[in-house]
């Protein structure tokens, strides 16, 4: 009779020791109070499980620095042991490719970034890409330790393991049909592929200005406009990859024609290419930025671009009421000649009993943003990493 209950004792176990694994993976350094709100787990069983994974090596618990301690016995912060996998970030923007490598501890090995013409084949950017990655670490990383890749592209992406769509209305290049393939034939790892911008918005919720929140709106204003949602911890994508796309809402209703077919979309008012189009004379953007402090038009022209983007924003936040807005892309740079515009329309135009709780924050990821949530997307979403665990593995 005991070796009857033995099976379904040891798997229990098992299930406890990898639920465990995720909330670390998923969440980086926690406490065990933290754990154990995480997981739901008896205070008893949680202990026993963390004592069998610290004594495995799965898990490795650190005390603050004496700096940083407070008064009373130190809290040990529970964290995946470094060596147990690494995850590498891809971005494949359009003229760019960034890349990044991160740990399973959630530590940030390294990031680089290299831009490149318009004609660059898809075989040439992965070529690119994995010299790039070469590079990380002063060329130490060791790619055969690797437990998978991130992959972000411009574009709706139906899913994380699907190929991206080539009909995009947003003016995204085609894809090589068998990218995650080519990938995985270069690295020898599974491939995790979305839009770059909807994980820009899980990394700014992982490592950045929102970190820790589980319900964030990102929105980015660049060459293109567009977001991503995070919602209880998760990234949304949406029933056909079309989650986040902000910039096709209508933000000026009988505008100009956008490149999706529609008119007056926040993407041909809130844009790079939109603004210098409204200022011909500011050259490039960095120009129109240099001019806010003593051009009265310029700042209009971004008071106009602020409260548009707060309108459209504000809707968005009306129907999905997150707890922070986060607002990136290089038009973020103009900061309170943009910010406060677009923080007046959204107190303006959200139900007023939501007003008290805006919380716009500005990013702080950079251009490595999609590149660091392509391994978020790895870290939150794979199992590649749950089942690494077997007794002194990583000594």
């Amino acid at each position: 009779m005991a070796h009857d209950h033995e099976g379904p004792l040891a798997r229990l176990r098992r299930g406890h020791e990898e639920l465990v694994l995720r909330q670390l993976r998923t969440h980086g350094p926690l406490s065990r109070g933290e754990l154990g709100r995480l997981t739901g787990l008896s205070r008893t069983t949680l202990y026993d499980i963390v004592a069998a994974l610290v004594d495995g090596g799965a898990v490795v618990a650190t005390v603050p620095a004496a700096a940083e301690r407070r008064r009373g016995r130190p809290v040990e912060a529970l964290t995946l042991h470094r060596d147990a996998g690494q995850a590498i970030g891809i971005d494949f923007a359009r003229r760019a490719v960034h890349v990044a490598a991160v740990n399973v501890a959630h530590e940030v090995i390294g990031s680089t970034s290299a831009a490149h013409g318009a004609g660059l084949t898809w075989e040439e950017r992965v070529d690119l890409a994995a010299r790039l990655v070469g590079s990380l670490a002063g060329g130490t990383l060791r790619l055969g330790s690797l437990s998978g890749i991130g992959v972000g592209v411009v574009g709706p992406v139906r899913g994380p393991a699907a190929t991206p769509r080539t009909d995009s209305p947003s003016g995204a290049p085609r894809l090589h049909e068998d990218l995650p393939v080519l990938l995985g034939k270069r690295f020898g790892v599974p491939v995790l592929l979305d839009n770059n911008t909807r994980l820009a918005a899980l990394a700014e919720a992982t490592w950045g200005a929102a970190a820790g929140v589980q319900d964030v709106l990102y929105l980015r204003l660049s060459h293109g406009v567009g977001g991503g949602l995070v919602v209880g911890g998760a990234l949304h994508r949406g029933a056909h990859g079309l989650s986040g796309e902000f910039g096709h809402i209508t933000a000026e209703p009988g505008g100009r024609r956008c490149s999706c077919g529609k008119d007056g979309c926040l993407e041909t008012v809130a844009s790079i290419g939109a603004v210098l189009d409204a200022q011909p004379t500011a050259g490039d953007l960095d120009a129109f930025l240099a001019t806010l402090p003593t051009d009265p038009a310029a700042r209009r022209l971004l008071d106009d671009v602020g409260t548009r983007v707060g309108t459209v924003l504000a809707s968005v936040c009306n129907a999905l009421g997150p707890a922070v807005t986060v607002l990136g892309g290089e038009l973020a740079e103009a900061g309170p000649a943009l910010f406060d515009p677009v923080e007046r329309a959204l107190s303006a135009h959200l139900m007023p009993v939501s007003r008290p709780g805006i919380d716009l924050r500005r990013a702080t990821l950079g251009e490595v943003g999609g590149a660091l949530g392509a391994i978020a997307l790895v870290l939150h979403d794979s199992p590649l990493l749950t089942r690494y665990h077997t007794p002194k593995s990583v000594e």
